[in-house]
């Protein structure tokens, strides 16, 4: 829930809202790699004090493995292309373990604003067992990022 309202994203052409009782283990995997902050690179430019990022990554299985994305990184700039550039590719980032462990075979993200206040971000993940790529989009990732 976000101010009350329940998030909603778009699934395969099918809006739903989003709660944690998400069943799809791709969509939940995608949900933790944007919306788990990672820790800001030494030097990300912070938007207040902290560099956030989960613990677990100071004692990662795997050398330099890290969960999450940069996105929050965004919270307090200003919506331009610039920033809608940056979010692809803070998405991209998160998203790229999918390929790296085998999960997906390709991911496309795209990054758009719409309108003065929106920003979505449509992610297409091609499975590695060649079934019909999965499309998830979030259509609000600015008001969730600016809470």
């Amino acid at each position: 829930m976000i101010n009350d309202q329940p998030l909603t994203i778009v699934i395969d052409g099918r809006t739903l809202n989003l709660g944690l009782d998400s069943t799809q283990p791709l969509v939940r995997a995608v949900l933790v790699s944007l919306f788990t902050w990672r820790r800001a690179n030494a030097d990300d430019a912070l938007p207040g004090d902290l560099r956030m990022g989960w613990w677990g990554d100071s004692f990662p299985a795997v050398p330099g493995d890290r969960i999450g994305s940069r996105l929050w990184l965004l919270s307090r700039a200003k919506l331009t292309p610039e920033t809608v550039a940056q979010a692809k590719e803070y998405a991209e980032e998160a998203l790229r373990w999918l390929v790296d462990d085998g999960v997906a075979a390709r991911v496309e993200v795209q990054a758009e604003r719409q309108g003065l206040q929106t920003l979505a971000i449509g992610c297409r993940i091609y499975k590695s067992d060649g079934t019909v790529p999965l499309d998830v989009r979030f259509t609000d990732v600015w008001g969730f990022l600016n809470v």
